[in-house]
């Protein structure tokens, strides 16, 4: 899998100066669009988007210190429109503009290009088993929210909170099938920057009718990677979502595929005990 993943880098830096055909990345991955962005930026640490931008702004900043061609030949060269365009995107990487990092020779910033080894850190096992389940139904209310890496996630907080402790307990009561209790279901995720949106579902696995004052959420027959942990709340969870990503996935042959993830928390204190359900296939 590293292997192709590196042949898919190399990709990336063979098409720089035209346009980064990510679905071509995705196929000499071997992997689908969806799980290459997702596990890229588990591995990386930043999404494929900023990393083929900023391999781009690093580029066109040796052409910027060269003085050879105009700055407009440079920003049209590496995608920009305008000099106004470049100029913003070269700022924002580097803390200057082109014009003022050509006359004053400002230091700037690297993007150094990407490979990826295998490095033995599964010192500790992570627990996973995989289930096949049919469609099953999810009651409860969703909300559109922001992506959060680390931390508290302030949207989801006041979500659940709006909610209230009277409707949040008939929803409990509501649960019959697996897995049982109150779930968090994340889906439709647009990137995976900090602050980009997602679908967040607070709700419970049921064959029952929703109440009018409850939503339904169908959820389509899938196989499922499912991993439990338990640690300090809430790091032991955003954790294990990066686990899964950098670690679990390419040391197995399965994929992420488009779905909700289901999480299922037990919070004592500052100890949770966590269960994610990811859809896969193989």
């Amino acid at each position: 899998m590293l292997e192709r993943l590196n042949e898919a880098m190399a990709r990336i830096e063979a098409d720089l100066e035209g346009e980064v055909d990510v679905k071509l990345l995705a196929r000499i991955a071997g992997t689908s669009e969806y799980h290459l962005r997702r596990m890229f930026s588990a591995l990386a640490g930043i999404p494929l988007s900023e990393y083929v931008r900023r391999r781009k702004l690093t580029r066109a900043a040796s052409e910027v210190l060269s003085g050879q061609d105009s700055l407009l030949d440079i920003a049209v060269r590496w995608g920009y429109g305008s000099n106004e365009a470049f100029a913003r995107a070269f700022k924002a990487m580097h803390g200057v503009g082109p014009q003022e990092a050509r006359t004053r020779n400002k230091p700037l910033q690297s993007q150094q290009i990407l490979t990826f080894r295998l490095v033995v850190e599964g010192s500790t096992s992570m627990e996973y088993r995989i289930v096949n389940k049919e469609a099953f139904k999810v009651v409860g209310r969703g909300t559109r929210v922001p992506l959060v890496h680390l931390g508290m996630n302030p949207a989801i907080v006041e979500f659940v909170k709006g909610i209230g402790m009277p409707t949040l307990e008939r929803i409990k009561q509501l649960s019959d099938g697996e897995p049982e209790g109150m779930l968090a279901l994340t889906y439709n995720q647009e990137g995976v920057e900090e602050g980009d949106q997602l679908d967040y579902f607070q709700g419970v696995v049921t064959s029952r009718e929703a109440p009018d004052d409850l939503e339904a959420l169908e959820v389509p027959e899938n196989t499922w990677a499912v991993f439990t942990a338990e640690g300090p709340y809430p790091e032991t969870i955003q954790y294990m979502w990066r686990d899964v990503y950098a670690q679990w996935f390419p040391s197995n042959n399965y994929q992420s595929v488009e779905g909700p993830s289901m999480l299922r928390t037990q919070i004592d204190g500052d100890q949770a005990k966590a269960e994610l359900w990811v859809p896969v296939t193989s």
